[in-house]
């Protein structure tokens, strides 16, 4: 120990001899003051302590209430960002749908005009074989009248009676 360690101890020791051999030295009047002055030093520590009692109480219950409104500040913060995002997921979803659905579009339009091109050249084809079907119907008719044209003139060279001779 040094020496302002002893000093400290000295002075604690004297402050306490000094009060209890005066109490024993006086009159009983001096023990009652000393005894009631003892009394009131203990209700008043008893006093702040209650009071720092209450004051620790109190700034606990502020301290749960600030850490309270935090959590849910942090709460709704959460919830906000969460909402965000799921907005943002459903509006690029939407946008997805959506460019999808316009390419389905463009395919089915794409395919409707194969569809209407390809009965167009059936329908040309069927034209054209229509057309050179009946070009064949008439070719024939015309082969089948020069046909009997020549077996009528055939005939009418072979029955008529004169024949002419050269």
């Amino acid at each position: 120990m040094d020496v302002r360690g002893r000093t400290g101890v000295l002075l604690c020791l004297l402050a306490v001899t000094i009060p209890a051999g005066a109490a024993g030295c006086g009159s009983t009047r001096s023990g009652r003051a000393s005894e009631s002055s003892a009394e009131a030093e203990r209700s008043e520590e008893e006093e702040q302590k209650k009071e720092e009692s209450a004051e620790l109480a109190k700034n606990r219950e502020i301290l749960s209430q600030i850490e309270a409104k935090k959590r849910e500040e942090d709460a709704e913060l959460t919830a906000h960002k969460t909402e965000a995002a799921a907005e943002a997921k459903a509006k690029k979803r939407e946008q997805k749908a959506a460019a999808e659905a316009k390419k389905k579009a463009a395919e089915a339009k794409k395919t409707e005009a194969k569809k209407k091109e390809l009965e167009a050249k059936a329908n040309a084809k069927k034209r054209e074989e229509a057309a050179q079907a009946e070009a064949k119907r008439k070719q024939e008719a015309s082969q089948r009248a020069n046909t009997v044209k020549r077996k009528a003139q055939s005939r009418r060279e072979q029955t008529s009676p004169i024949t002419i001779r050269q």
